[in-house]
């Protein structure tokens, strides 16, 4: 991605051993800038190594110095700076750090930590009886810190060096064409050495401890080996599609994988809300056993949410649980169902009644797969975008309202504006409550009643987010009814549904088959029936209802 405000100078930061020195050195190289490492620099300044400062002035002392350095280096031009561990526990450090800069953070885990830095006599802070414990602890204290100033988190799982290299570049918008690397702050023509022939991405990230993962959002992300080869630890990988998507993705992405040295199996299913099924997932372990994958293999999501779904509860069933990625190739998918990790099968009496919370290990959005998307497709993603304001961010929803023509058009800038805000709504809540305990449960607004739909008009007859703008057409009614909104707001969204091209009329399933089919909910309680509200437009209320105002809801929708 392009950082915004991208600065001349680029910082790294990360634990001791993390690779800053080894990788800012090569970076440094590839961008014709200095690079100077802030412990070197403390040692030639003093005169004395790092173990005899901390052996003989102590950590403190240590610490001024550090600090001093920082504030002078950060304020030269043109370097690559690769900081100490503990550079970050002074706030001084961290703002010097984050003004002046181009943050990198390093991730590394304590293991690989400890394979680095095991026979390394010059890091005073190692030289305990448990290093594992002391880093494990430094991690948990200091991750924060380096997430708080940071502009680009890189996991750094690979030896390669090079390939870290390209990895940054890549996130900082500085792919680079010719040998002759484009140098930050030189003038405008100078920009042409940029590779121009993919569009800055965004990212962003759920944030659940060490099961953390980003979002990536931008095009032709499909054929970007070195994204995507990023996220994939093992060598072999299973890519789970459709008849649908097959012809229009699958060759290219498989050779992006092949491109990144990945052994590749692919697995296409029907196409259909009516295939997301116990058949349909047995196909999936049929392949995986039938060609010997083991627990390392990755597998991977390229479709809408009938194959995030799915790949998602094969990836937790099998073998007990193997890593899985979402490439979700739907507009729905890729604001809503891809991200948070809920992972399921539909049973013929209830909508996605069997499953498992599963995380992925990554989310990459490409919005070039919205070009193929039909009509009815991008509508039922704009439905699960107006869910998200709705009960969230009421200005959210006013924006959408005014964009709503560019969203249906499928203005590139619009679309992932919305995919973007709606992805850091859902992010948001994810972390808050991972397990729909609570909050989570918020984001089924409309749900209730369009699963409804959904299972009484059989699987496949109505798209998913078609059901939830109308469910949340009549959730608006029975908010108004209970005194929740008023009328104009209960108006506004009904327009909005129908601006997006969603139905917003029920169908008439009979009142006792309505009533039977939300009785099977997830949310319910003790036999009781619980709506997501609008108390009012942007903020959300669970609760039961009286039964005559449900009846007067259900009874306006279908005439």
């Amino acid at each position: 991605m392009l950082v915004p405000g991208l600065k001349e100078n680029i910082f790294l930061i990360g634990l001791m051993g993390a690779g800053k020195t080894t990788v800012g050195r090569a970076l440094a190289k590839k961008l014709n800038k200095r690079f100077v490492d802030s412990d070197h620099e403390i040692e030639a300044r003093t005169g004395a190594s790092i173990p005899w400062i901390f052996e003989i002035e102590g950590e403190s002392s240590f610490r001024r110095r550090e600090a001093e350095v920082i504030r002078d280096l950060t304020a030269e031009q043109g370097i690559v700076l690769a900081t100490g561990g503990g550079a970050i526990l002074d706030a001084e450090n961290r703002a010097y750090l984050h003004a002046r800069g181009t943050v990198v953070y390093l991730r590394t885990s304590v293991q690989n930590i400890l394979q680095r830095t095991g026979h390394d006599k010059n890091r005073p802070l190692l030289q305990t009886a448990d290093p594992r414990k002391l880093l494990e602890e430094l991690s948990r204290l200091r991750d924060p810190l380096y997430r708080e100033i940071a502009h680009v988190v890189i996991d750094t799982g690979r030896p390669n060096v090079q390939y870290m290299v390209h990895s940054i570049l890549h996130h900082l918008g500085l792919s680079l064409q010719t040998e002759h690397p484009y140098v930050l702050g030189e003038p405008q023509n100078k920009r042409q050495q940029m590779n121009t022939s993919q569009p800055p991405s965004m990212q962003l990230k759920v944030d659940l401890g060490n099961r953390s993962y980003p979002i990536v959002i931008g095009q032709s992300l499909l054929t970007d080996a070195i994204l995507v080869g990023r996220h994939i630890q093992g060598m072999r990988v299973a890519v789970v599609t459709n008849a649908t998507v097959a012809p229009l993705y699958l060759e290219q992405f498989v050779q992006a994988l092949q491109t990144a040295g990945k052994q590749v199996l692919t697995i296409i299913l029907p196409d259909g809300e009516e295939y997301k099924n116990w058949a349909s997932l047995m196909q999936i372990f049929d392949a995986l056993l039938g060609a010997k994958c083991d627990r390392k293999t990755t597998l991977i999501a390229l479709g809408g949410g009938v194959i995030g779904d799915l790949t998602g509860f094969a990836a937790a069933s099998y073998m007990r649980g193997i890593p899985f990625i979402q490439v979700p190739t739907t507009l729905l998918s890729q604001v809503d169902s891809a991200v948070g990790g809920k992972t399921g099968i539909n049973h013929p009496l209830g909508k996605n009644m069997i499953g498992a919370f599963y995380q992925p290990q990554a989310v990459i959005s490409d919005i070039s797969t919205l070009a193929t998307l039909p009509g009815r497709e991008l509508a039922a993603g704009l439905s699960e975008i107006i869910k998200m304001a709705a009960i969230i961010d009421a200005p959210f929803f006013d924006w959408i309202e005014s964009n709503i023509a560019k969203l249906v058009a499928r203005d590139t800038a619009a679309i992932t504006a919305a995919i973007h805000r709606s992805c850091e709504i859902k992010a948001d809540v994810v972390r808050q409550d991972e397990r729909e305990g609570g909050l989570r449960a918020i984001l089924n607004f409309g749900h209730t009643f369009g699963h409804a739909i959904e299972s009484g008009l059989g699987y496949g007859k109505w798209l998913h987010g078609e059901a939830v703008g109308c469910g949340m057409v009549m959730a608006a009614d029975l908010s108004y009814r209970l005194g929740f909104i008023d009328y104009v707001t209960k108006i506004r969204v009904t327009a909005l549904v129908q601006a997006a091209g969603l139905p917003t009329v029920a169908p008439d399933l009979g009142q006792a088959r309505w009533l039977e089919l939300m009785e099977v909910d997830k949310k319910n309680e003790a036999g009781q029936i619980k709506f997501i509200l609008l108390k009012p437009l942007g903020k959300p209320a669970i609760m039961s209802v009286p039964p005559d105002i449900l009846l007067a809801t259900l009874h306006a929708a279908i005439h």
